[in-house]
């Protein structure tokens, strides 16, 4: 009697009325009438779909309130959470902090127990309102654990699968990233060889700066027979002689040796630091690599929640009429485009890990996760003082101009093949006669000094075009210089340039989730009063997800552009790292 009365009343007030206006009302009143017929007619009947309706809309408009206040009793878990999200709420006590760290799916390390907090990095910025999974923000170590490091053996192969098998995963830093990168890669520890190896070349040239030492000795038996008269005569003898020799460098050839393998050691040091900005870079982009993929993760894990209530509110509404078979199938489609995406998210986390763990070198058994998003810090200089200082720093510049000195170096040995040698010599020689037929047991020394001098005086062009090779290497070092010069600079524009734009992207961002959010609340009102529907709300929901998104990506390319901005100046002081 009551809905009838309400709906009689409105036909009769709209009575003249235009039909926009009356079309309005009539929603108004049809929605007014279907919040309270469930309460009326199946007051009995609380498992109803339209009881069931009315709860899933009273939940919709309390989650809002539930967010805002964490500290609310949530110990009462609806229908709709997830099994990962009922597995992190009912996670023990004891290790909370790091389970905290993990996504839903992976597994705490059990090799120790949660790693000491630390200070937040200098000059590192945290501005709130970036959404991200709920991670620490200032857990790592000061020094990383010795179960990071790799096995001492670098043959060991692992044979059998329960020694490459994920034991669980361990939250690091950033900063902990790179010096795990530092310490394990074996990119740098190959370098660092390369390095000694080219030191002991230099020592080895050096010693041409000292004099040689020689010792030789000789025990010899003879049986001559002369003109094929009388017997045969068998003599032993032992003689033995120590020579020393010092060669005084005037052809060129001992100095140029030393400073080629002076060059070389330079060289070996510039690559060392090459692949030392190499590897932070690699090791920071593989880092934000993960926190990219954990945030979609999120993203797509929080409209699949949404397309599947909507789904499963327009079920009800098909139960009692209200709703059609389109409009399933649409929330059917949804659910499943969502699904996909949150596997396809999931997968690329694990496979984010997975180069990040390899580029850390860790063991194989450990995964590797991150904290959460930040902004990195800022760049205190401008464009050009930028590229003055990336010309002044960047290690590949300065080595064509080594390497410019080394073929230098080079070309002077080879001249040196034809030049004058003049050498200086001592030799002290002993002879003795052990047994002799016809002569008693003697012993004879002596000793001579002087200075030899070889002169080769033709050897058929092979110096001159040998140093002809070195020049054309030289003008080939040159050329290089020239082109990575002109690279650094684009390299040093192109991240200055990204950095500015993601920097403004970051503020258009944030003001994209305010507006979203401020969408879904309304969204939230007009389905509660019955002037939207809940796929309004599920749009909503998408954009505010998306404009997070947004958000988590303009900070991550502005972190990007930071470290691309830093590598391409390079040796920066660390308070501007």
């Amino acid at each position: 009697m009551r809905l009838g009365f309400q709906l009689a009343f409105a036909d009769e007030f709209v009575v003249g009325m235009g039909d926009s206006l009356r079309r309005s009302l009539r929603i108004l009143v049809i929605g007014t009438a279907l919040a309270i017929l469930p309460a009326v007619a199946v007051t009995a009947a609380e498992d109803s779909p339209f009881r069931r309706l009315q709860l899933r809309t009273q939940q919709r408009t309390q989650a809002p309130a539930q967010q805002a206040n964490p500290g609310s009793d949530q110990s009462a878990l609806t229908e709709d959470q997830t099994p990962e999200e009922t597995a992190l709420t009912n996670l023990p006590d004891e290790g909370s902090n790091l389970a905290q760290t993990l996504e839903p799916g992976e597994e705490p390390v059990p090799l120790q127990s949660t790693p000491p907090p630390t200070s937040a990095m200098p000059g590192v910025l945290s501005p709130t309102g970036i959404p991200q999974s709920e991670r620490p923000t200032d857990q790592g170590f000061e020094t990383p654990p010795d179960y990071l490091s790799p096995a001492p053996n670098p043959l060991l192969l692992p044979t059998q699968p329960a020694q490459v098998e994920i034991l669980g995963t361990q939250p690091i830093s950033l900063a902990t990233a790179i010096d795990l990168a530092f310490r394990n890669s074996e990119d740098l520890q190959i370098a660092f060889l390369q390095l000694e190896r080219s030191r002991e070349g230099l020592r080895a040239e050096q010693a041409l700066l000292y004099p040689t030492a020689d010792l030789g000795v000789g025990l010899r038996a003879t049986n001559e027979t002369v003109l094929g008269l009388g017997p045969d005569d068998t003599n032993i003898q032992l003689d033995g002689g120590v020579r020393a020799d010092y060669d005084l460098g005037i052809s060129g050839e001992r100095s140029a040796r030393i400073r080629a393998a002076e060059e070389q050691v330079r060289l070996s040091e510039l690559e060392v630091e090459r692949i030392r900005e190499e590897l932070r870079l690699s090791t920071i982009n593989e880092y934000y690599a993960v926190q990219q993929a954990i945030e979609q993760i999120r993203i797509n894990q929080t409209f699949l929640d949404e397309a599947e209530r909507n789904l499963r509110d327009t079920q009800l509404r098909e139960e009692v009429g209200v709703g059609t078979r389109f409009d399933v199938l649409r929330a059917d489609v949804q659910v499943a485009n969502a699904r996909q995406s949150l596997t396809q998210s999931i997968s690329d986390r694990e496979i984010a890990q997975r180069q990040l763990a390899r580029r850390l070198n860790v063991p194989p058994n450990i995964n590797l996760t991150t904290l959460a998003v930040e902004i990195a810090g800022t760049w205190p200089l401008s464009l050009e003082e930028s590229i003055v200082l990336a010309f002044q720093n960047r290690a590949e510049l300065e080595q064509f101009l080594v390497e410019r000195d080394f073929n230098e170096a080079q070309r002077q040995v080879s001249l040196s093949a034809t030049r004058p040698n003049l050498g200086l010599f001592a030799r002290f020689n002993g002879l003795s006669l052990l047994t002799s037929p016809n002569l008693p047991n003697s012993a004879d020394t002596g000793f001579s000094v002087g200075a030899e001098l070889n002169w080769r005086l033709f050897d058929g062009g092979a110096a001159r075009a040998r140093a002809a090779q070195n020049e054309l290497d030289i003008q080939t070092d040159e050329f290089e210089f020239e082109n990575v010069r002109n690279r650094i600079r684009l390299e040093v524009e192109e991240a200055y340039y990204t950095l500015q734009a993601n920097q403004a992207n970051i503020s258009t961002a944030t003001l994209a989730v305010q507006q979203s959010a401020e969408a879904l609340d309304l969204a939230n009102l007009r389905f509660q009063a019955g002037v939207g529907t809940q796929l309004d709300v599920l749009v909503a929901t998408r954009e505010l997800t998306e404009a997070q998104g947004n958000l988590v990506r303009a900070v991550l390319d502005y972190n990007r552009a930071l470290a691309r901005l830093e590598r391409a100046v390079s040796n920066l002081a660390t308070a501007q790292r």
